[in-house]
């Protein structure tokens, strides 16, 4: 894995959610790399997605049980229809 931790390393003194949201741009970023390879290798990429989405929710179900889980995903139609999963949006 060719991805630099420098940019994103947390400063001395950063607050928790600062650092967590470096950790949080790294992962994503060892994440698109995966995703890159895998198309490359053939893979479609709806088929990524519902692998990827899988994998978190069983995560988070593992991490915090299913009712936190289903807690989270009942936010995610509001989220989605404001932009916050769109790439492509422009901020202003």
């Amino acid at each position: 894995m060719s991805t630099t931790k420098s940019i994103f390393s947390p400063a001395s003194g950063q607050s928790p959610f600062e650092q967590g949201q470096a950790e949080r741009q790294i992962a994503l970023e060892y994440l698109a790399e995966a995703w890159n390879e895998a198309e490359e290798d053939g893979l479609e990429t709806s088929a990524l997605a519902h692998a990827s989405l899988f994998a978190a929710l069983a995560t988070f179900v593992r991490m915090h049980g299913d009712e936190a889980t289903a807690d989270l995903v009942a936010q995610l139609p509001d989220r989605i229809r404001t932009g916050e999963y769109n790439l492509e949006r422009i901020l202003q």
